[in-house]
């Protein structure tokens, strides 16, 4: 794909969530000259996801599981190449795993399917089966009774943080932002708000309003939004930096992260739409399934709730390359609840492909 006067290959990304941010980290850092485009939409799920990256014990298989473990392990690369770039603060740490059940064969069976993956994962660390005991001593508020798996290379990273360090990233090799709404023209290019963005590729990263972004050009590449509620608790007088995340082999979590802060979540609402509020409802149900993991949460202080509308895909994988029928187009959606595990080794992946097109 040849560039602008310049010989660099100019690239709007649309979307500056964990996916478009790391695409344009790694379109930048090979030379090309990014240009993103940031609507500030509500409901961004990058901004809401609690950040777990622990692939290891999930029940998914095939390709989605193949690309999954592979993002986890990509993280370590991701954190070196920010620095590089000067940027340290990325939000991203170890911190371990619980994978906890009353059910011993529930665990039985995590364990087996942990085991056969562990020899190809390269950030899983040490896998140990612990009893009640040790898993409260590593996480004090859960009940007692349970069976655990202890993870020692489970991780967590704040979203937030992690879009901010891929922004900084790319703008440190020269990344423009531009803020305002997007859309595309039938030549393939971007206008903000009706002035033209200079493009010789485009990125549609714009997660769960991406197929919105497509419609006009008669494109569809089968992403809806699927919300998810999340509360945010504080316990008191407690450093919780080094707590592992809590995996109940269930749709719910819990993870820890500096502070005594304690994310509880998430709803998964497929059939939301954009409706980005916070329901009574949706509240409840986190709030339940966490005191039901962790009793011991049930003094702690709700400080902030948070609501993000994950991009569900049509099918089992995430959607990325280029949208068939019209050059120089590329699309980076679909990746569902493993957004903020996926999205920076996906961003590495098209950003190759953007460059050899």
């Amino acid at each position: 794909m040849s560039g602008g006067a310049e010989g660099r290959l100019r690239v709007a990304i649309v979307g500056t969530g964990v996916a478009g941010a790391a695409t344009g980290f790694a379109l930048a850092r090979r030379g090309a000259a990014v240009t993103f485009v940031e609507a500030g939409l509500a409901g961004r799920a990058t901004a809401a996801g609690a950040g777990i990256i622990q692939p290891w014990s999930s029940s998914a298989g095939g390709d989605f599981y193949r690309l999954y473990a592979a993002a986890a392990d990509y993280y370590p690369e991701l954190v070196e190449r920010l620095a590089e770039a000067g940027v340290r603060d990325t939000g991203y740490h170890r911190a371990g795993a619980l994978v906890v059940n009353r059910d011993r064969a529930v665990i039985d069976a995590a364990e087996e399917r942990i085991a056969s993956r562990a020899a190809e994962a390269a950030t899983i660390g040490e896998v140990r089966r612990i009893g009640a005991a040790e898993a409260r001593e590593l996480f004090p508020p859960l009940a007692d009774g349970f069976d655990a798996l202890h993870l020692s290379g489970g991780a967590r990273v704040d979203g937030r943080r992690l879009r901010e360090a891929l922004l900084a990233g790319a703008q440190a090799h020269g990344a423009e932002l531009i803020e305002g709404t997007a859309a595309l023209t039938e030549s393939g290019g971007v206008e903000v708000e009706g002035r033209a963005v200079p493009a010789d590729a485009v990125v549609v990263a714009a997660g769960a309003w991406t197929d919105l972004l497509l419609a006009p050009l008669g494109a569809r590449v089968g992403v809806e939004p699927q919300r998810g509620q999340l509360v945010h608790l504080r316990v008191e007088g407690v450093e919780t930096r080094d707590w592992p995340s809590v995996h109940p082999v269930a749709p719910h979590y819990l993870v820890a992260f500096d502070g005594g802060r304690v994310v509880a979540g998430a709803t998964r609402e497929t059939g939301s739409g954009f409706d980005a509020r916070e329901t009574a409802d949706g509240l409840r149900q986190v709030l339940a399934d966490a005191l039901a993991v962790a009793p011991g949460l049930a003094d702690a202080t709700v400080i902030e709730t948070r609501v993000g509308l994950r991009p569900l895909a049509d099918g089992d994988e995430p959607v990325f390359g280029p949208v068939e029928g019209h050059a120089g187009l590329f699309v980076n959606a679909g990746f569902g609840a493993a957004g903020l595990t996926m999205g920076p080794l996906v961003g590495d992946l098209l950003a190759r492909r953007v460059l050899d097109a």
